[in-house]
């Protein structure tokens, strides 16, 4: 049986994928990637099933998330959402992470301008020098409803507390540097591929900014590609599996 690969650990947190598809991929790739718990978790935060949705070349895109995964070690076995519908996304050969963040950030420009209300484009990638230091934050806009300037960063991971102290520095920059005498204090917005809303509200309490954290999806070009791919990769491993060894012949 398949699950007997799997460790106790690594199942609990696929079994968090309601996604009956998605987690069958993961279930395949984490047994042919002999994936650690903390791999498995890297894997799907960073959006590898949605990748290899927008990927053209599947087995090569499987094939570098293998080269660059970190394997298991001995200490491994011992001891409301934003949804980003970017069906413009071409297929090309490999989708990777960084590949991905720059089209959803390209995409989100678009997006986010094309609500109106007020949004007014100033930078991307806007680079932030501080003391011998630079840092780039995705997206600058200025909403002229609001008032004030609104930071908007994309991560490719679930949220971590570090994020929060990092748009802080944003906020607390634009505060001091760039805001005007009648503008209102600048917005941060942290975009997700998860959350937890205890680990949000720790991070962000006391924070004297108006930080927003919202978690985002993105709308796959075609499931069925997918729902075909796992299906064939699953045949593979047990046809593999149940092959006789070269010693028992």
């Amino acid at each position: 049986m398949l699950f007997n690969r799997i460790s106790y650990s690594n199942l609990s947190l696929i079994s968090l994928i309601e996604d009956p598809v998605k987690r069958a991929f993961y279930e395949i790739e984490n047994i042919k990637g002999s994936w650690s718990n903390r791999e498995l978790d890297r894997q799907i935060s960073s959006l590898y099933f949605e990748r290899s949705g927008l990927s053209k070349n599947k087995a090569a895109l499987s094939a570098m998330v293998k080269q660059q995964a970190v394997q298991l070690t001995p200490a491994d076995v011992l001891h409301e959402p934003v949804a980003l519908e970017f069906l413009g996304l071409e297929k090309r050969d490999k989708w990777t992470e960084s590949d991905l963040e720059e089209a959803i950030v390209s995409n989100l420009k678009d997006f986010l301008l094309e609500l109106g209300n007020g949004f007014c484009f100033e930078f991307r990638q806007k680079r932030i020098l501080i003391d011998q230091d630079y840092f780039k934050a995705d997206l600058i806009f200025y909403h002229r409803i609001l008032k004030c300037h609104v930071i908007v960063d994309v991560k490719i991971d679930r949220f971590r507390h570090e994020y929060a102290s990092q748009m802080n520095t944003y906020l607390n920059y634009y505060k001091y540097e760039v805001m005007q005498p009648d503008d209102n204090p600048p917005v941060g917005i942290l975009l997700c591929t998860g959350k937890g809303d205890t680990l949000v509200k720790y991070a962000t309490a006391g924070l004297d900014q108006n930080i927003f954290v919202q978690k985002y999806m993105v709308n796959l070009p075609s499931v069925d590609d997918l729902t075909t791919y796992v299906a064939d990769e699953t045949q593979k491993e047990i046809l593999r599996l149940s092959a006789p060894k070269a010693d028992e012949n």
